[in-house]
């Protein structure tokens, strides 16, 4: 029997999807996790069951890997070759002995260079108390190359072409050196600023950086198009894990807060189209019990104490995305998610053990703006449309959540359930597979 199970985060990222993905994989002993959307900045933290439990953060590497899965990377990744590297050293630390041996990576997937990277660092830098959230991983400015200038940006496959591979670093280099912002002498005295400037004007680079994209060329799987439909065709499971969450995704998220990437299940769709894949399809939305958002935007719902009271270890004040903020569990927001992210067959709940930790448990179930109270967020009528959804977001801005009180986590996804007319269908308790239980044998693809 061949069967999918498509992943998605209905928040703004950091749901739990990794620690869902392995358990997934281990449920279903699915064959490969394909990777749908996203890139390097991704951050799917695993930790393995028992005492001796392993820990790894994934960030190019399918989640499923600890659990035997094979990955894919789909077209839809943007890759990292020099952070694929080193995380594959530490998976290799943990005692996967060749990452690579068991990952393929589809030859049109986007590369993102340094220079994209440092360009998208300084344009976060100048942009000082009014930063977009980035992640700092140079996601956006490589999305907008691929945009502005077509095949003339570096794609996987031709990091194996040496004499395409040297020119199209060359004009990189040159569109976002001119990309970059103006800095005062001042400023570049600055070691972040001056760091990412000599990126991008080092004479250098060809030295190390084209020896090192044909080393991983040598070790990578770099496959055509194709080869995801040989996977598909494969008996047995299949986990498509996306990527950050519905919430920052490219069109439908709240502009300027949102990632150069579609993080509905659009793309998982369009690559099971692409295969005429027949097996059945699961789609799984994925939540925490409260909300959470790392970065600059809209929280309606957070609340200092309540961050205070639930500190991550995996999620701390970054460089680049700065405060992780927490809020409670947020129904507008879940609800605007499962509008725009279409059918679920069920919803995974994760981190229903740190409500435990506090005293008491609110849901927000509307937001109060004015007189006007709102209980539901229209997407766009029309499928790009930057200017409602930058409305949309100072919409946001003049709204109070509603809270209402509830008894214990039991309630709480009775409501989470019923505001999106989703059953649940996965529970988590803490980080391991261990740790999760599925509620609902009868939703279809679950048991």
């Amino acid at each position: 029997m061949q069967q999918a199970i498509l992943t998605v985060d209905l928040g703004f990222g950091d749901a739990g999807k990794g620690s869902i993905v392995d358990y997934l994989t281990r449920q279903h002993d699915a064959h490969t996790v394909v990777r749908y959307n996203g890139g390097a900045q991704a951050g799917h933290r695993v930790v393995t069951p028992g005492a001796a439990g392993q820990a790894h953060v994934f960030a190019q590497f399918g989640s499923g890997t600890l659990a035997g899965a094979a990955t894919h990377l789909s077209r839809f990744m943007l890759l990292d070759p020099l952070a694929m590297m080193v995380e594959a050293q530490h998976l290799h630390e943990l005692g996967v002995p060749d990452p690579f041996a068991h990952t393929t990576i589809d030859a049109r997937a986007l590369v993102i260079t340094p220079f994209q990277r440092a360009a998208n660092r300084l344009k976060e830098l100048v942009r000082g108390a009014g930063r977009h959230g980035s992640c700092g991983m140079g996601i956006g400015e490589t999305q907008a190359d691929a945009l502005a200038f077509g095949e003339r940006v570096l794609r996987v496959g031709d990091l194996a072409r040496p004499d395409v591979l040297h020119d199209k670093l060359q004009f990189l280099r040159a569109v976002n050196l001119a990309k970059a912002p103006f800095f005062s002498d001042e400023r570049r005295a600055d070691a972040q600023v001056a760091a990412e400037w000599d990126m991008l004007t080092a004479t250098d680079w060809a030295d190390w950086l084209l020896p090192t994209y044909a080393d991983f060329a040598a070790t990578a799987q770099i496959v055509p198009g194709g080869h995801l439909h040989a996977i598909l065709r494969q008996p047995g499971a299949v986990i498509f894990e996306g990527a950050q969450g519905v919430l920052l995704d490219e069109w439908r998220g709240f502009h300027p807060h949102t990632t150069w990437s579609t993080t509905t299940l659009a793309n998982a769709d369009q690559l099971l189209g692409e295969a005429a894949y027949a097996g059945r399809v699961t789609r799984l939305g994925i939540t925490r019990a409260y909300a959470t958002r790392h970065g600059a935007g809209p929280l309606v719902s957070g609340d200092d104490s309540l961050t205070r009271a639930l500190p991550d270890v995996a999620n701390g004040f970054g460089a680049w995305q700065r405060d992780f903020r927490s809020g409670w569990l947020d129904l507008v927001m879940l609800r605007y998610a499962r509008d725009v992210v279409g059918p679920l067959d069920a919803l995974a709940v994760t981190c229903l053990d740190r409500l435990a930790e506090l005293p008491a448990i609110q849901v927000c179930d509307h937001y109060r703006s004015g007189d006007a109270i709102i209980e539901r967020l229209t997407p766009a009528p029309a499928p790009y449309d930057l200017d409602y959804q930058a409305a949309l977001t100072q919409t946001l801005a003049r709204c109070r959540p509603v809270l209402t009180s509830v008894t214990d986590g039991d309630a709480l996804l009775a409501l989470a359930s019923a505001a999106l007319g989703v059953p649940i269908g996965l529970v988590s308790f803490g980080p391991t597979a261990a740790d999760k239980q599925s509620v609902r044998k009868s939703v279809r693809g679950m048991g």
